[in-house]
């Protein structure tokens, strides 16, 4: 497909290169989908930890855990988005695919929500 026959938006967000295989774009776009079911899995563990753990947890410990989820869930839904873009700029390219830069943020979320949760059962 050439330049021209591309929409206005496809060329404003992905200028130049040449269009990838279709396979490679479908896959890039279900890792994208993969990205943003974590995003929902987080929003939705903060929301149920507020809503359903009142009488699990302090107030100020609960509301910063579920905060730091929401957060956490807002983040990788736009890092799910940036990841997309660079990705499929690089296959259109032919440049190396970038690291995946939000992995380190879902490990060290996910590490210290998981540990201040388990400080506050051995406490309660």
């Amino acid at each position: 497909m050439t330049e021209q026959k591309r929409g206005r938006l496809a060329r404003r967000v992905l200028p130049g290169g040449t269009e990838p295989d279709p396979r490679f774009s479908l896959a890039n776009e279900r890792t994208f989908l993969a990205w943003i079911r974590t995003s929902l899995a987080f929003l939705a563990g903060g929301l149920a930890l507020e809503a359903f753990a009142i009488e699990a947890f302090p107030e100020t410990p609960r509301k910063v855990l579920s905060v730091l989820l929401v957060v956490t869930g807002m983040l990788l839904s736009a890092g799910a988005a940036v990841r997309w873009i660079r990705i499929e700029s690089s296959m259109r390219h032919g440049r190396p695919l970038p690291l995946p830069l939000i992995v380190p943020l879902l490990g060290l979320a996910g590490a210290v929500t998981a540990g201040v949760v388990a400080v506050l059962i051995f406490l309660g």
